[in-house]
């Protein structure tokens, strides 16, 4: 078993759930061992097999590591895209979320920010796409900071978004 009861994980894009149990549940006729899953800012539950290799799962941030994302925020070389082509975006922007890495999620925040900025500049607002993929990855970056930190969700959010504003 790569995680125990109680542990924290990153599932998916689910993002952070909690192992509730471990049990025997039978999957495509052959009983396997099965996580029951609760995730921390859903109201439901997931049953996955604990050798699921379609779906990611890892551990959540240790405090250590969390910390160390929210103070690189003022590090990060944004990267602006100047693609307008919505599939292109798209495609991009899913591959980044499958990262399933803190430090690819601060940099869109980072970077989406200056994007936004230097649209505004021009009278030009954010494209739907950039605005859809902005929710998803904060709900999973601060979602799992905010857990590795023993925080609440809003308040991590708010004081990310005020370092990132400071830019």
């Amino acid at each position: 078993m790569r995680f125990a009861i109680g542990d924290l994980i990153f599932y998916g894009e689910a993002g952070v759930c909690r192992v509730e149990e471990i049990v025997e549940k039978e999957f495509l006729g052959e009983l396997r061992a099965c996580y029951r899953l609760s995730p921390v800012y859903q109201s439901c539950t997931i049953f996955t097999p604990a050798d699921n290799e379609a779906v990611f799962m890892r551990n959540i941030l240790s405090p250590e590591e969390a910390q160390a994302v929210i103070d690189s925020i003022e590090s990060i070389e944004p990267e602006i895209s100047k693609t307008t082509s919505p599939r292109e975006l798209t495609e991009r922007y899913d591959k980044m979320i499958k990262t399933h890495d803190c430090n690819e999620y601060m940099k869109f925040v980072v970077s989406f920010h200056i994007k936004k900025k230097l649209l505004a500049e021009q009278k030009k607002k954010i494209s739907a796409i950039d605005e859809r993929f902005l929710k998803k990855v904060e709900d999973l970056l601060y979602g799992e900071i905010a857990a590795a930190l023993g925080r609440d969700k809003i308040a991590t959010k708010l004081m990310i978004q005020e370092r990132v504003q400071a830019l």
